[in-house]
């Protein structure tokens, strides 16, 4: 359902409805946010063989979550501190997967 819904019980003298509406942050371009993904998807795809199995599967829980467009912004946001924690673990190494998860979360207005 989208759209306004307006319930009105008695009264009168109602002339309208007053919008307080606030579009939020300038969001990325489409073409911006997709090729943050793609290069942070190439990165933990470099990162996951250089940890342990257990932690390769963090990353692999996250990687969806990240990826999808359809996802909860509280979901992405916990995926991509995932990462970027398991990217910092890793040393110099993991700092350009810190980088682009931070850039990311940068664009979608999380950091």
């Amino acid at each position: 359902m989208s759209g306004d819904i307006v319930n009105i019980n008695q009264g009168s003298h109602h002339v309208g409805i007053i919008k307080n509406q606030y579009g939020g942050p300038a969001q990325p371009t489409s073409q911006e946010l997709t090729e943050a993904v793609d290069q942070l998807a190439q990165l933990l795809a470099g990162l996951r063989g250089q940890v342990a199995p257990g932690t390769a599967r963090v990353i692999d829980d996250s990687l969806p979550v990240i990826v999808s467009g359809a996802s909860a912004p509280q979901e992405r946001h916990r995926a991509l501190i995932a990462v970027a924690t398991i990217a910092a673990t890793v040393g110099a190494l993991g700092a350009p997967t810190v980088e682009a998860a931070n850039r990311l979360l940068g664009l979608l207005g999380a950091l």
